[in-house]
């Protein structure tokens, strides 16, 4: 792990499946004018193929249902989402 590299994403600005891969495209927040709101300026992509996205998918939607049980996140069951 020491040559593990660390890098930081506000968010995901877009997924898209191209040639076979999916594309996550992360996004920082970039200060604005004085008064306007961040902007989502693209950082870094990660490609993988199908197998290894549904293999993140899975291991993501177990986090989260942790994060759920430890109270840490509330599911909103008026919507499919938190």
């Amino acid at each position: 792990m020491a040559d593990t590299k660390e890098f930081y994403a506000d968010g995901i600005g877009q997924i898209h499946f191209a040639g076979n891969m999916v594309r996550f495209d992360f996004v920082t927040l970039q200060p604005a004018e004085d008064g306007k709101a961040p902007t989502p300026q693209p950082s870094m992509r990660i490609i993988m193929p199908p197998q290894g996205f549904l293999g993140a998918f899975n291991s993501m939607q177990q986090l989260i249902d942790k994060l759920v049980e430890a109270g840490v996140l509330q599911k909103n069951e008026n919507e499919s989402g938190f």
